[in-house]
């Protein structure tokens, strides 16, 4: 007993009362950051999306008296446009979340920024910005000390196939982080990395279905619709689009060119199907085939005056890449797109171990003749009857005609306010 602290305030009882408290506090404070573990280990099930895991991890985190400040998630991903996204927590503030451009890797403020060294390196930053002698040895340690953060620390975030991702905590308590505090941080980084994975396996495999066979497929690979022969029957308006001379063009410009010409070309349509809730099913040299899928909550007349105005807003977009770009092979830049409705068989068709999720029918070989007249015709957009009986003040009737493949004569039909040019012939 001689060893005990004398409180002269209070007798032995509560000395030891103090002591029990203190080992009750410890085991409840050990239990919640295994709890926190097990939680993200599990894959934070409780929590839709990533934004909502961070956001729910740092108050966990505050809860334990971790005095974090701002906490950044990097993490890298497959897409054509997209190198990655990161999440940004700030007390009292929803999550912030941005997206980097593969022209972000060349930028001064990612090189220079402690995430690609961290993911490069696979080691662990500390820094411990309110010591005088703190090394600014990347500008984003200048900002924080102007901002009075104390300690900066990043780690990474290992997946299992060897990639670093990036998790990185900053306070402005005094004296920066505790012993303790860190000790909880680098407790939880591993099992972090486990959740991380795992939403961003899911992510990319989303993005690349959506890159390659369009959202509404990707969707339904993704809930298991793979098994060959799987289809279903549903309606919709068709839309097919080719490019005019492209055989010719082919010929005349280098390989590399050709291809930038397309993707502008083709640059020109996918926004406005899209923006139009068209789906685009496959890409055929200079052709593209999509479709506008008809629900009880979106009727034939909605969906195709949407595929109509998609139309439209290609023709524009065409006609100003034709006046934007210097290059000659814009200059005859012309096209032509057949609209059609009806019902389609969409689903899974191939050999055993390469599939395509598109769809086939009838509908479809009808649209795809009705294109091949526009050439014939001088004219851009041409539609069948069917189509234009849900938005019959918009067209006009250009004739009947034998289409390959049909017994019977077809009209075909233009938009009656469309200028007709002899060059696209």
């Amino acid at each position: 007993m001689a060893d005990r602290p004398n409180f002269p305030l209070f007798g032995s009882r509560d000395y030891d009362g103090r002591a029990t408290r203190d080992r009750t506090e410890a085991t409840t404070a050990t239990r919640e950051l295994r709890t926190i573990a097990e939680w993200l280990a599990d894959g934070a099930r409780n929590r839709a999306g990533p934004d909502q895991v961070l956001a729910e991890l740092c108050d966990r985190l505050v809860a334990q008296g971790v005095p974090i400040s701002r906490v950044a998630v990097f993490v890298s991903t497959l897409h054509p446009d997209i190198m990655g996204r990161a999440f940004f927590w700030r007390p009292g503030e929803p999550v912030k979340i941005a997206e980097a451009t593969w022209a972000f890797l060349e930028r001064p403020e990612y090189k220079d920024n402690p995430v690609p060294y961290v993911s490069r390196t696979g080691e662990r930053l500390r820094r411990h910005i309110a010591d005088p002698d703190c090394p600014l040895d990347f500008p984003l340690m200048k900002e924080l000390r102007a901002e009075s953060a104390t300690d900066y620390f990043a780690a990474p975030l290992a997946f299992t196939n060897g990639e670093n991702h990036v998790v990185s905590f900053t306070t402005h308590a005094p004296g920066g982080f505790t012993d303790a505090q860190m000790a909880i941080l680098e407790s939880i980084v591993d099992p972090l990395a486990r959740v991380a994975e795992i939403r961003a396996l899911r992510r990319t495999a989303g993005n690349l279905l959506n890159t390659y066979v369009g959202r509404q497929a990707g969707e339904r690979i993704l809930a298991g619709r793979i098994r060959r022969g799987h289809s279903e029957s549903i309606d919709a308006a068709i839309w097919l689009s080719d490019l005019r001379g492209f055989t010719a063009l082919a010929d005349r410009i280098p390989a590399q060119e050709l291809i930038e010409v397309l993707n502008h070309y083709f640059d020109c349509q996918v926004p406005a199907i899209a923006d139009h809730g068209g789906e685009i099913l496959k890409f055929m040299g200079d052709g593209l085939l999509a479709i506008f899928p008809i629900r009880e909550d979106r009727p034939a007349d909605i969906v195709c005056g949407a595929a109509l105005e998609a139309a439209r807003d290609a023709m524009n977009e065409v006609e100003e890449l034709r006046k934007r770009e210097a290059a000659p092979a814009y200059r005859d830049l012309r096209f032509a797109i057949s609209l059609h409705v009806g019902e389609v068989l969409y689903g899974n068709i191939g050999g055993k171990d390469r599939l395509d999720f598109t769809c086939i029918g009838p509908a479809v070989n009808l649209t795809a003749r009705i294109e091949k007249t526009a050439r014939d015709l001088g004219r851009t957009v041409v539609a069948s009857p069917e189509f234009v009986h849900h938005c019959p003040a918009k067209f006009t009737h250009l004739g009947d005609f034998a289409l390959r493949g049909f017994g019977a004569r077809h009209a075909v039909y233009g938009l009656a306010d469309e200028v007709t040019d002899a060059v696209s012939a």
